[in-house]
């Protein structure tokens, strides 16, 4: 017998993953609203910038080898670099340089973009999509991620007034975004929507967070490869291309995705209430300042205030305290052995002190110069982390608060800044929120080390005029050597 064709694959009309390609099969870009327009191209500002930024780092530098060793056809293009290969090459690369310097953006579940965005930016390219098409997928794809990340356990739900890390938890979902993110991009009709998300809920890696944040020092791989993620975003849709059928009841019962992903959480309204109508990916959307992970940026933000206000040179600093949340007391975190990029984005001590130094936040925080320098080296040794006793109050109160408190003692005085809402993220404090001239800013700062000087601003207007776009490969011609 012949296998099916894609056309006689039918989906189930009944069941979630069914439910959810039909909705998103009919959105069209004259759909959107104009403030998930912005927000979708922001992302791909901040991701691309991320990615150019990363392209002289340990991570970037190796996914660039990793893709340059099978080659494939001159499909799509590696950011930066400017490399062609295959699709699925590209989509690993893109993905590791995105998320290099962990400076990329932060959404419920954890990090979507890194894992989705490279997967339906190399296919748009291979097909000749528009900029439109971009903007949408990407749309789609952050909000189907972040309604699965929203209906599985996180790392900030709060048992017996405390936040624990569950047994298993991760960001794996993102794969699921991803490939919807593909199908939209290549137009595929609802069924085989359908099936490049099944197929991508079988295939998504499994659940390392967890176990991540228990050993020290941090694998390399960190939270999840994200080249690894982005490759079984694309690997899943290409697959339904080519007639293979998904289970497409992952999202129903108790034997489904939330499951084998080892979650004690599942709740399956959040993922369809209102979809297509009502998008919550674009108020939750979290920008990093600092290529360092999130949980900290509050304490930096508020130790850059003091040492800045009143000039406190390293050596002048006797001690910092900084007290946040308590995940700060994970292996991950409070390691202190920095030999790696991936160390110094994670270690506490390490990213205060180098803060405290006003190193301009960029690929200079993770120069080994900077990771190696003595003097940062000896700062660490007069800083001590703790978590703020009302941060789990403040959590509940507000869930996008990070409430956190850094103490300065220098020149026989005692400093103290305390932050609710760390830079980037929406809050009611306007200023939190990361505009999109600070966003550009960002991007110049992460291009000047591989983009020629007179690509940086063209390519910037071309990202925040992408609708105007007419072929996604136009664009990558300027984000390349």
């Amino acid at each position: 017998m012949n296998a099916p064709s894609s056309r006689e694959i039918a989906a189930s009309p009944t069941s979630i993953i069914s439910s959810i390609a039909k909705v998103a099969s009919s959105v069209r870009f004259e759909d959107l609203p104009a403030a998930v327009i912005d927000e979708s191209k922001r992302l791909v500002l901040d991701s691309i910038g991320c990615a150019l930024a990363g392209a002289t780092s340990d991570k970037g530098k190796a996914a660039l080898a990793f893709s340059r060793q099978f080659g494939g056809l001159p499909e799509a293009t590696i950011i930066g670099f400017g490399d062609k290969v295959s699709t699925l090459g590209a989509a690993f690369a893109n993905a590791e340089l995105i998320n290099a310097l962990d400076w990329d953006a932060v959404l419920v579940p954890g990090h979507v973009t890194p894992f989705a965005l490279p997967a339906y930016l190399a296919t748009g390219e291979r097909r000749g999509a528009t900029g439109k098409s971009l903007i949408l997928a990407n749309a789609l794809a952050h909000e189907i991620s972040h309604r699965l990340g929203k209906a599985l356990r996180n790392q900030r739900q709060i048992t017996d007034g405390t936040i624990q890390f569950p047994p298993v938890m991760g960001y794996s979902c993102s794969v699921i975004g991803g490939a919807l993110g593909v199908a939209k991009v290549g137009n595929f009709p609802d069924e085989l929507a359908a099936h490049s998300m099944a197929i991508a809920a079988h295939i998504a890696p499994g659940q390392v967070m967890t176990a991540w944040v228990k050993h020290a020092p941090s694998s390399t791989a960190k939270y999840l490869l994200a080249g690894w993620a982005a490759q079984a975003s694309l690997t899943a849709p290409l697959l339904a291309e080519l007639g293979h059928r998904g289970d497409l009841q992952l999202l129903d019962d108790e034997f489904g995705f939330w499951k084998y992903m080892g979650s004690d959480k599942w709740e399956p309204r959040l993922v369809t209430e209102d979809f297509g109508t009502h998008w919550h990916f674009q108020p939750e959307q979290i920008y990093k300042y600092y290529p360092h992970c999130r949980i900290l940026h509050a304490c930096i933000d508020g130790l850059i205030h003091i040492v800045e206000s009143h000039n406190i040179l390293p050596h002048e600093i006797e001690s910092i305290h900084a007290l946040f949340e308590n995940h700060c007391l994970e292996p991950v975190w409070s390691n202190r052995t920095v030999d790696t990029q991936v160390d110094a984005q994670f270690s506490m001590a390490h990213g205060l002190s180098v803060a405290a130094h006003r190193i301009c936040p960029g690929p200079e925080w993770q120069d080994y110069e900077t990771i190696l320098n003595p003097s940062v080296q000896a700062l660490m040794s007069r800083i001590t982390i703790g978590p703020h006793p009302d941060y789990v109050r403040a959590l509940q109160e507000d869930h996008r608060s990070r409430l956190s408190r850094v103490e300065v003692k220098a020149r026989g005085q005692t400093f103290i800044e305390e932050r609710r809402y760390p830079k980037g993220s929406p809050s009611p404090q306007p200023d939190t929120v990361m505009t999109t001239d600070e966003m550009a800013d960002k991007f110049r700062v992460g291009a000047q080390r591989i983009l020629a000087r007179h690509k940086i601003e063209p390519a910037i207007d071309a990202i925040l005029e992408l609708e105007n776009v007419k072929n996604i490969a136009d664009l990558m011609d300027l984000v390349r050597i």
